[in-house]
């Protein structure tokens, strides 16, 4: 529900009586600031005491003492001076509303229209509305019939106060608010109809509460007019309320009315008498006044012109402070000053023309509307420099916004570079493996995108310094430079990147050739190291043969060997062409190697070494081989020379066994014949003893070159001496038979007849044969039957 209080005077025409339509933000949404409720209270209740003390009685409580209408409908009485209808006395709530109904008409006919009051709702102790219904009763019987100059009511009483406070310092009154709040406009108004009350020259507009107790003490004390106000409510509100601050002002209007008429006419005379000097002292005072105005505004408006910008915010905020305080402390006595000014030259010519003067003409240059225009230039000059001093702040505060974020950002961006460069020019990679370089050419990956990542704030760190530079930020310069550091290092970055990742590239590609080089160098060295150990071990090996065929076979097999050695001296040359290779791409790229073949622990001077004593053993095997064929010819030449021999004295002596074994069946003549023959064949068989002798030096020289068989002859040495011993040992024996019967027949007497045939008789008994094995001679026992005794020969 809208509880707005409409007002409608009944005697009052035109705008004069607009203060009727109320403003009060608590008489539309019914919300009443706090501070404002306290001011209200206490200056409604101490209003209504004013006119209730009159009938001897008064309220302590504004929303309760009024329930009744009792004391309401007095106050009525008493500020009206007319009477009301006769109130009811009983204490139900139908006769409480009853004469609550009776105030309200008595004010509604007073011409105030109330509109969302009723009776019911002060009743109820509605504080909202009770206070709204004094305030409109203060408005209708206090504020109302003041009329000052042609204007009435709030405004009326609104010019009284700026009239009687003109001519004090630091006392501008506006409003009936924030006017009031340092307590100077109240003591202005006493001073100025009783001047011996309050010292004004020693009261100071920066404590306000000093001179708000002041005023209230004096006014209770010598003026009747009850403390309505709090001075530490008024200080501690931000705006006063403007209700609270008409009631108590409208109460020294009162006051000061009766004795201001007295006034009036006490002194008209003196004002006929005196009207001619005033004219000329306000004469005098315009000229000054004018003069002191416009030189103020000609020495402030190449001020305010002044739109040189400083470098930093504090300045320009020091300069927007002076602005400030410009408007706030050194205009507003000057705004006075003019307002003063236009009113005395009014007020001067009114006086002029009623009293049959000629107008007032002021000096060249300082009519009002020179100082209308003067101030006009000023105000331009004004609004221009403050939208400059605006513009400006915002400027910079864009600047230092945007220095501020380019110093953060290089910062950060400085924080990453730092040791980058450094990092970037490490040549790690040149003793690096194959494995770490492909390590770091993942990890060099991983920076390159970092490093793109970053590419953004370089870009913005450029940007935010061409906007400084373009915002004409005082300390660019530096700006530019470290900007330019941040670029030129970014660049470098890039160019060392590059460089790197190349250089990484170009180390894995030649780590990677030397890798396959390596690989290949193992897969070659190892089968051709084998090879040449092999080699070794066979060139080396010792031999033992029996044989010239033996000792070719070997010869053959050497030289078989050393018809692959062109070959594997090619492998060999190859497998060091791969180490060369490698040596080549070390020297012509600079390549640090790390470590050996990871493939193999062969390396070419293994090799070369192995090759040279290959080298080295082939003339020593051709040397042992050709000695040794040199000893095996030798061999076979004793041999032969044995053989040659053994195999004809060998069957030399099997012949002769077989001759004697004839001889001594066959034999003819006389025993002593037969011992002629067989000592002659027994010579015979002697002389051949040098043949054997001969044999057994060739067979001496055989066992000393250790010659264990001879494929050339059956015989051996052993079989040799066993004929030949059993050779002798038969002749010999054969001779010694013949010898015994020698002997026996000159013993016996036995003719050479009877020895004849008795040896007849057994010559078929007796065998002498000698058959050689197939592979050795074999010589028979022969047995004699003539002296049972057994020849083995």
């Amino acid at each position: 529900m809208d509880h707005h209080i409409q007002q409608q005077p009944h005697h009052y025409d035109g705008g004069e009586n607009d203060y009727m339509q109320q403003e009060d933000d608590w008489d539309r949404d019914m919300l009443l600031d706090p501070a404002w409720e306290k001011q209200q209270r206490k200056t409604f209740t101490a209003w209504c005491n004013s006119h209730l003390r009159k009938a001897g009685t008064q309220i302590e409580n504004i929303e309760e003492d009024f329930r009744d209408g009792l004391k309401l409908m007095l106050l009525l009485e008493v500020i009206s001076g007319e009477r009301l209808a006769k109130p009811e006395r009983g204490k139900m709530r139908v006769h409480k509303i009853s004469n609550v109904n009776k105030a309200l008409d008595f004010i509604a006919s007073k011409g105030v229209k109330l509109v969302s009051i009723g009776a019911e709702e002060i009743v109820d102790g509605n504080a909202k509305m009770t206070l709204g219904m004094i305030w409109t009763i203060i408005l209708r019987f206090a504020i109302q019939d003041i009329s000052v100059e042609e204007t009435s009511a709030k405004e009326g009483l609104l010019l009284w106060c700026q009239r009687k406070t003109a001519p004090y310092k630091n006392v501008n009154i506006q409003n009936f608010h924030i006017s009031w709040k340092d307590g100077l406009g109240f003591c202005a108004l006493i001073h100025r109809h009783r001047p011996e009350l309050i010292d004004y020259g020693k009261l100071r507009k920066d404590d306000p509460m000093t001179n708000l107790n002041t005023a209230f003490d004096v006014a209770e004390k010598y003026l009747d007019i009850p403390k309505m106000l709090d001075a530490e409510d008024i200080v501690g509100t931000a705006r006063p309320d403007e209700k609270a601050i008409m009631t108590y002002v409208s109460s020294f209007y009162h006051a000061f009315s009766g004795a201001q008429k007295a006034e009036t006419a006490a002194n008209r005379i003196c004002k006929v008498l005196a009207v001619n000097q005033e004219n000329e002292q306000l004469m005098e005072d315009y000229e000054k006044l004018a003069s002191d105005l416009l030189e103020w505004i000609r020495r402030t408006i190449p001020w305010l012109e002044n739109r040189v910008p400083e470098n930093t915010m504090q300045a320009m905020q020091q300069k927007l402070e002076d602005f400030r305080d410009y408007r706030r402390l050194h205009k507003p006595p000057k705004v006075q000053e003019k307002c003063q000014l236009e009113i005395n030259f009014n007020t001067l010519q009114t006086k002029l023309r009623l009293s049959n003067r000629p107008a007032f003409m002021p000096s060249e240059g300082k009519m009002v509307s020179d100082i209308s225009n003067a101030w006009g230039s000023l105000e331009g000059a004004e609004k221009g420099y403050e939208e400059w001093l605006l513009n400006e702040i915002r400027r910079l505060e864009r600047l230092d916004h945007l220095a501020e974020k380019f110093r953060q950002k290089a910062a950060i961006h400085e924080a990453w570079t730092d040791g980058k460069e450094e990092m970037l020019q490490q040549k790690d990679y040149e003793t690096a493996s194959l494995s770490d370089i492909k390590a770091l050419l993942k990890k060099h990956e991983a920076f390159e995108s970092d490093l793109a990542a970053h590419q953004d704030r370089v870009e913005q760190i450029a940007a935010i310094a061409q906007e400084l530079n373009e915002l004409e930020y005082y300390d660019s310069p530096s700006v530019n430079a470290r900007c330019q550091r941040i670029c030129d290092q970014w660049d470098s970055l890039g160019v060392l990147t590059q460089k790197r990742s190349e250089a990484l590239q170009r180390t894995e590609k030649l780590l990677e050739t030397i890798d396959q080089l390596y690989l290949e160098f193992a897969k070659r060295a190892a089968p051709f190291n084998n090879w040449m150990e092999g080699a070794m071990e066979d060139l080396q090996d010792t031999f033992i043969v029996h044989t010239i065929e033996e000792i070719q076979g070997l010869s053959t097999a050497h030289e078989q060997f050393k018809a692959t050695l062109p070959e594997a001296d090619k492998e060999r040359q190859a497998i060091l062409g791969i180490h060369n290779e490698i040596a080549k791409i070390v020297q012509t790229y600079h390549v640090n190697m790390a470590g050996t073949n990871p493939y193999t622990t062969i390396n070419s001077q293994e090799i070369n070494a192995k090759w040279d004593k290959v080298r080295q053993l082939v003339p020593q095997r051709d040397q042992a081989l050709i000695e040794e064929h040199a000893r095996q010819q030798n061999n076979e030449r004793l041999r032969r020379q044995f053989a040659n021999q053994a195999n004809v004295i060998g069957p030399w002596i099997q012949t002769k066994m077989q001759e004697i074994g004839r001889i001594s069946i066959e034999m003819h003549g006389t025993l002593e014949d037969q011992l002629t023959h067989l000592r002659q064949y027994e010579k015979s068989i002697v002389n051949y003893k040098p043949k054997i002798d001969q044999l057994e030096g060739d067979h001496q020289l055989i066992q000393e070159a250790l010659i264990f068989d001879n494929k050339h002859t059956n015989y051996t040495m052993e079989h040799i001496r066993v004929g030949w011993e059993q050779l002798l040992t038969t002749i010999a024996r054969t001779i010694n038979e013949i010898e015994n019967q020698i002997l026996t027949r000159d013993a016996k007497g036995i003719s050479q007849d009877q020895m004849n045939e008795f040896r007849a008789s057994f010559n078929h008994f007796d065998r002498v044969s000698i058959t050689p094995c197939s592979s050795t001679p074999q010589f028979n026992i022969i047995k004699s039957s003539r002296t049972s005794e057994t020849v083995t020969l």
